[in-house]
């Protein structure tokens, strides 16, 4: 893996963003999940925080409130009930579209790859946000943490692991495995997950932390 001298001289070319919690807020999509389930919303996000505490998938929360659940199954039956997933300009975070733009404009390619749907990647899409590329776990049928995944990271990103950034709020799910095959990382500090493990081992690995994606042109951009 390349030093941190090495990197010092290396000029970011690409930057690849996380999708929940670091483009979109997860709210509409946890609660419509809450509501199809029959349980408080409060209830469910409880849980979802207490099983990735425990290191567990979030969608084990869906099976703690719902033992047995076949979760794709359930998927299908809210897209035919029409309360599947929604995506519209209220789940982005305000500071989105003012950075892509500005990487954009300073001549860096953006992409968004994440652990979605491939409906969300054609929600996503449809936003018309200022990226070159948009991909889901979904779409390659391959998740993170998985090394495949950033492998295709890579490969979208069209430039040297070294040269490319992966912004995400999930250390163990974005900066470590970014990390692992050789990108540079930037930890976001939002949403639960980014504030749980914001003073984790693998958040202070990261080449950068941030608070906001305010931050990120006067990191990247020379």
């Amino acid at each position: 893996m390349p030093t941190s001298a090495h990197y010092a001289d290396c000029m970011i070319e690409a930057v690849v963003f996380d999708v929940g919690e670091t483009l979109i807020k997860d709210d509409r999509g946890w609660g419509s999940w809450a509501d199809w389930l029959g349980v408080p919303r409060h209830t469910l996000s409880a849980l979802i925080g207490a099983v990735v505490a425990q290191g567990r998938n979030d969608a084990d929360a869906l099976r703690l409130v719902r033992p047995g659940i076949d979760i794709g199954a359930e998927s299908r039956a809210r897209e035919a009930a029409g309360c599947g997933e929604q995506l519209d300009e209220t789940d982005l975070y305000p500071d989105v579209r003012p950075v892509l733009q500005a990487l954009r404009a300073a001549g860096l390619r953006v992409v968004i790859a994440g652990n979605q749907t491939a409906r969300a990647g054609e929600l996503l899409r449809a936003l018309a946000l200022p990226a070159d590329a948009v991909a889901t776990s979904g779409e390659w049928g391959v998740a993170k943490p998985n090394a495949e995944f950033f492998t295709r990271v890579i490969e979208l990103a069209q430039a040297a692991p070294e040269r490319t950034v992966y912004v995400g709020d999930r250390p163990s799910n974005d900066c470590t495995p970014a990390a692992a095959a050789g990108l540079r990382t930037a930890h976001l500090r939002r949403g639960p997950l980014g504030h749980l493990w914001a003073d984790s081992r693998e958040a202070a690995a990261a080449d950068w932390r941030i608070d906001s994606l305010l931050e990120l042109p006067g990191l990247l951009i020379r």
